[in-house]
């Protein structure tokens, strides 16, 4: 017997709260659940995110019945008494996966208007993270030890996914308050590093470095406009 094809995943829903999520932590849906899978999110956004992932799961419900719906309505099946059954037996199952959305969304809100509120009251104290000071602190939330050499006094830090973070990199983000190391472990044995409230919050800054773009030259005289760049 032919081995059977691996189903396909189901992609995630959309739901009526992606927006101000999204809004408010400057990041996308699916990443927020994978910086979620990876440990990255203090307990308000991690919060937030479990329950919004309890809200996509509900959404699927009221499309599923929805499209069925739509399908015993369409004319493809005799008009008859079993067809208005089922007419009527999905239309009540579409009420209860509505009612069950709506709930969740309301666990949504809970969770994400206190983090709009933050968020709105919060004022910029610093610049946004560089690239390599963010990559450096996703790479120390999914673990990271600070080790020294015992001969030559080197140190060095590793993360768990083997990315290795410059000790000058390592004293900056510490100088920061964006990490923390567990000093009760000694450095030649490996001393743990995590992120710190602040560490974790720099990752969800939504604030964005503004793109400035250089002026112009002016084109000689007789000569062609130049082809604009093509937008990838």
């Amino acid at each position: 017997m032919p081995p059977q094809p691996a189903p396909t995943p189901m992609r995630r829903a959309v739901t009526q709260l992606d927006h101000r999520i999204e809004a408010v932590t400057g990041h996308d849906i699916d990443t927020l659940w994978a910086y979620r899978d990876r440990g990255v999110l203090d307990e308000p956004h991690a919060q937030m995110v479990d329950r919004h992932r309890t809200l996509a799961s509900a959404q699927i419900g009221v499309t599923f019945y929805l499209k069925l719906l739509n399908r015993l309505t369409s004319g493809e099946f005799s008009v008859d008494g079993a067809l208005f059954v089922r007419i009527d037996r999905t239309v009540d199952h579409l009420a209860e996966a509505t009612d069950a959305r709506d709930a969740a969304a309301q666990r949504v809100l809970a969770a994400l208007e206190p983090i709009e509120a933050a968020a709105a009251a919060s004022m910029p104290d610093g610049p946004p993270l560089s690239t390599d000071d963010r990559a450096a602190l996703l790479a120390i939330a999914g673990g990271a030890k600070l080790h020294e050499h015992l001969l030559t006094g080197r140190a060095s830090v590793t993360a768990a996914s083997g990315t290795r973070i410059s000790y000058c990199q390592m004293q900056k983000l510490d100088r920061a308050g964006l990490i923390v190391r567990d000093t009760s472990h000694p450095v030649h044995a490996g001393q743990p590093v995590s992120l710190t409230d602040a560490g974790r919050a720099a990752l969800l800054d939504a604030r964005r470095t503004p793109t400035t773009h250089a002026p112009k030259s002016p084109a000689r005289p007789g000569a062609s406009p130049s082809t604009p760049a093509k937008r990838r």
